[in-house]
């Protein structure tokens, strides 16, 4: 089992940082994986009602090479808040499992909760809807993006508990 690092305990320790490099994401995320607290380090997706790029990332390999051994990605789509279209499904969450990310956070919505609520990954999104998205092979990845007004770039580290979610610059 990972580490546990409370989101409390973070922002405890960071309390007065101006410096930017410690952010709170907004608490209007909802739980729609199996596990409620995950971290790792981001990478990111910016799109708007067409989930090609998420598709593409969750189909990849969801873990970071590194000296100590494989760490858990944390997906991050910045969606736009829109409510229109779900970016992410029951098929997409088997992929994030089977492809060992730890995580997907959505600024936008997603579907097919009940067969998102049995993937063994977190997976927090604004809300459920049906419908789906278009795709249109619109997207970036690997980039700096605004997820309810705060930025989160490829490479910081995003941890998430039943109290909230918290994004840093470097690993804890």
């Amino acid at each position: 089992m990972p580490p546990f690092f409370p989101t409390t305990d973070l922002c405890d320790q960071h309390l007065g940082d101006d410096s930017g490099a410690f952010r709170v994401l907004a608490p209007v995320f909802k739980d729609f994986g199996m596990l409620k607290r995950f971290h790792g380090p981001v990478f990111t997706v910016q799109c708007r009602n067409d989930n090609t790029s998420v598709k593409a990332a969750l189909e990849s390999p969801g873990w970071l090479e590194t000296s100590s051994g494989r760490v858990p990605q944390v997906l991050v789509v910045a969606g736009g808040a829109s409510l229109d279209s779900a970016l992410m499904g029951g098929k997409l969450g088997a992929y994030a499992v089977s492809n060992g990310w730890a995580g997907v956070v959505i600024d936008g919505c997603v579907r097919d909760v009940v067969e998102l609520s049995q993937c063994a990954v977190g997976i927090r999104a604004l809300a459920p809807v049906p419908m789906p998205t278009q795709r249109r092979w619109a997207g970036q990845t690997q980039v700096a993006v605004q997820i309810q007004g705060v930025w989160v770039r490829p490479g910081d580290w995003l941890y998430a508990d039943e109290d909230g979610m918290v994004v840093s610059a470097a690993p804890f």
